[in-house]
């Protein structure tokens, strides 16, 4: 199930994660030793192999410190289905609003999706043989189909004037051709199967549990008949229009619904943001807190453990890995319920973020923000460089403006990038020069973003 993390200790899932995420050194060792601890378990000999239940993860810090994205990025390492909610999406039982067991569902979903898609990656090549044949009897219908000179000039037509010698070299040689491209511009008919793409709606759905409308829609889809339809088109759009047709009959989907459930059981992420929302406050008594509290109640069977009806079969949540996250600016995570309190007992602080993170953060990362910006401004032929004095003016003008307004975390630098390079990316498609080159000074930076911080100066006077 998670053989392929067999060689990543914990140091090596941080070294994973330290790609990506700056500091937070205690929340990437927590969840690197909850990863290794999923191996660990598959490799139990005793009797008590099925008691080792994970360990959940309860971070608190501020919006923006990088609670989700370690949790995402996590899910990335392990090759795990991952699913991101807000608890305060969901409303307690018997008011309208999102089931929590849409979760467990959402996430097996995600891991049909990651089986099928490694499937369809086995059989691609033997799908696209397939279709090279299907194309090939269109163009070259087989030996034992001819009936002479006659039909074999009206199917080749204008391809080749001397290609009438029907043997396999023949038909190799214009698979050959067709893989080339050659041939792309050439129609064909083909038929496709056509099935109806009408959306099913139920009267009544509201009363019906949300696995078991699934399914009765999908039953009534699937009686609706498949009819194929022939079409004209060119070979290269009959290589897109067969190649699915083909994965598909390839892939055996009893199997990748067996697999993914395994999958979602023993693999899976479910990361709850925004645990804080659905914490009580102190005041006990008002109709609000009683919604919050029957939401816990509700998550508590889910992350202790119960059994899930999905579309693809049941499922059990004994061993999906449970992170929650919040601010808890307001609320404490004392104010859970003891119960659901008691099932993340590992609890990880993260760090606000410094001046020195955010410098780190604009440059360090593989997928750091001014590397971004380099790549886009590189697809219109544009060289984008930044001075060392220039990132720590942008890191210096999101801390302060942080500071001064709500802090909103790393998700700042998104807001002074934008607004540094805006105006550039506005004006860039419409110079006349063959080679740009525009370099980020810190000159440059305050003169940007003097506006940006003037204006929040007025909207302190502003009603």
């Amino acid at each position: 199930m998670i053989q392929e993390l067999s060689y990543l200790t914990p140091r090596e899932i941080v070294a994973s994660l330290d790609k990506y995420i700056v500091g937070q050194q205690s929340a990437k060792r927590n969840v690197a030793i909850a990863l290794r601890n999923r191996w660990r378990r598959m490799h139990v000999q005793s009797d008590i192999k099925a008691d080792i239940t994970p360990n959940n993860i309860l971070m608190i810090g501020a919006t923006g410190v990088g609670k989700t994205e370690i949790a995402r990025r996590l899910a990335q390492v392990a090759d795990a289905p991952f699913v991101k909610v807000e608890a305060s999406k969901f409303t307690e039982v018997g008011y309208v609003g999102r089931d929590v067991e849409g979760m467990v569902r959402d996430l097996v979903e995600q891991a049909v999706s990651m089986v099928k898609a490694a499937r369809e990656e086995e059989v691609r090549d033997k799908a696209t043989q397939q279709v090279e044949d299907i194309i090939l009897d269109a163009v070259i219908p087989p030996v034992s189909r001819m009936t002479g000179e006659e039909t074999v000039e009206n199917n080749l037509n204008s391809l080749e004037e001397n290609d009438f010698n029907l043997s396999e070299q023949t038909r190799e040689r214009f698979r050959q051709k067709i893989r080339n491209g050659d041939l792309d511009e050439r129609k064909i008919e083909i038929a496709i199967n056509s099935s109806s793409t009408m959306g099913i709606s139920m009267i009544g759905g509201g009363m019906m549990d949300e696995s078991a409308l699934s399914n009765l829609q999908d039953m009534i889809s699937n009686m609706i008949p498949k009819k194929p339809k022939t079409r004209k088109v060119t070979i290269a759009e009959a290589k897109q229009l067969l190649l699915p047709e083909e994965i598909n009959k390839l892939i055996d989907m009893d199997s990748v619904k067996e697999e993914a459930l395994e999958k979602a059981k023993y693999n899976g992420i479910i990361f709850i943001d925004e645990m804080d929302k659905i914490a009580g406050s102190s005041y006990r008594g008002s109709g609000p807190d009683v919604s919050r509290e029957g939401v816990q109640r509700d998550l508590l069977p889910i992350v202790e453990g119960s059994t899930v009806n999905t579309k693809y079969g049941v499922i059990t949540t004994d061993h999906i890995l449970f992170i929650a996250a919040g601010a808890f600016h307001i609320s404490k995570p004392s104010d859970l319920i003891p119960e659901l309190q008691g099932r993340f007992p590992i609890r990880v602080e993260l760090d606000s973020l410094s001046k020195e993170d955010f410098c780190c953060i604009l440059k360090e990362p593989k997928n750091a923000l001014t590397k971004q910006y380099v790549a886009l401004f590189e697809a219109e032929n544009v060289k984008l460089t930044f001075e060392e004095k220039a990132i720590e003016e942008i890191a210096e003008k999101a801390f302060t403006l942080n500071q001064q307004m709500e802090n909103i975390g790393a998700r700042r630098l998104h807001t002074v990038m934008s607004h540094l390079l805006n105006e550039y990316l506005f004006d860039v498609p419409d110079k006349i020069e063959a080679e740009q080159e525009i370099k980020i000074t810190k000159e440059l930076v305050n003169e940007k973003l003097s506006e940006l911080v003037k204006n929040k100066n007025l909207n302190e006077y502003i009603l």
